[in-house]
């Protein structure tokens, strides 16, 4: 009897090690995770969007030691700037790491190791639209996300004439134009918020 009560004993303290280290297991699987996820997280969170350079913006470029070197420059329709002993270089829808390398080979004819800093001071180029049946038409620097109905707001809001039923979003692609349809009536009732559509440069939100 006792053996056999040992044995039973034996076989239970056993099983409970099982369960522990498939529980231990588990947790531990569990655990590398709620890591993952939340270093992924933090990078989604950390990382905001790289702002590229547009038409219209300012920027501030500079060589370290050669102060004849330093001019703020507007980058022109064609998407250039013009730089001292460079001349013209293509900066439009890069950011500004990147125009610094771009600089900085142009620049290595003239010196063995350039040190180039561009700073944006300007950005009339990130600019949207809203024309029509609004109080204050005409256009928006975009310095953070704007969503249609946040552009309505900061334009005053519609007339009196405004047809909310046709407002719309016109966005340029490579090779054509896109109309984005506005529904404002659910947007404003909480019913579909699918059309409060963030503007992106260059946008044109039109109120008839």
């Amino acid at each position: 009897m006792k053996a056999n009560s040992l044995q039973r004993k034996f076989i239970a303290a056993e099983l409970h090690n099982e369960f522990s280290i498939i529980d231990k297991l588990k947790l531990f699987v569990f655990f590398l995770l709620l890591v993952s996820f939340n270093a992924q997280l933090a990078v989604a969170v950390e990382m905001p969007e790289i702002y590229r350079l547009r038409q219209g913006d300012s920027v501030l470029i500079s060589v370290w030691r050669e102060e004849a070197l330093q001019r703020e420059a507007i980058v022109l329709p064609d998407g250039s700037v013009t730089f001292p002993l460079i001349g013209r270089v293509e900066v439009s829808g890069l950011s500004t790491p990147e125009v610094e390398q771009r600089i900085i080979l142009k620049l290595k004819k003239y010196f063995p190791d350039p040190i180039v800093t561009v700073v944006i001071v300007g950005i009339e180029g990130n600019r949207a639209f809203v024309t029509g049946k609004v109080m204050h038409p005409g256009p928006l620097i975009i310095s953070g996300p704007i969503t249609v109905l946040q552009a309505i707001s900061l334009v005053g809001g519609f007339n009196k004439f405004a047809d909310e039923n046709g407002i719309k979003i016109i966005r340029a692609k490579a090779d054509r134009q896109e109309i984005l349809p506005v529904d404002y009536r659910d947007i404003v009732s909480g019913k579909d918020m699918s059309t409060n559509i963030q503007l992106k440069p260059g946008d044109t939100l039109v109120v008839p």
